[in-house]
């Protein structure tokens, strides 16, 4: 997976140089963070309906589209922030060992 992700940001650092006109990812980044974050909102939307809609009838294939969409604009967020994808894989491995109780406690302490 970890390759398929690190093949996708290095795609994706390679469409911020492009044209806005000949680059979906291109003209994400000319039209700002706003403009991304916005598409990550509308794409985890989606995703949530999907989930929804996959729990009433079985069928997950909706769910997995939109959550497909929704990983992409995310990569484009990080990617508009100076991020890479290897950094979120960085973050879930340093919480392997932590209890997701623990780790989530740890975020509400000063």
């Amino acid at each position: 997976m970890s390759d398929v992700l690190t093949q996708l940001g290095e795609i994706l650092e390679e469409r911020k140089n492009a044209t806005a006109d000949a680059s979906y990812v291109a003209s994400l980044h000319e039209k700002g963070l706003n403009k991304i974050l916005e598409k990550v909102g509308e794409e985890a939307i989606e995703a949530i309906i999907a989930a929804k809609d996959a729990k009433l009838t079985g069928d997950n294939g909706d769910v997995v589209y939109e959550t497909a969409d929704l990983w992409f604009h995310s990569l484009v967020m990080l990617s508009h922030l100076g991020e890479s994808p290897q950094a979120v894989l960085n973050e879930l491995a340093r919480r392997f060992d932590i209890s997701g109780l623990v780790e989530k406690e740890s975020r509400n302490k000063p």
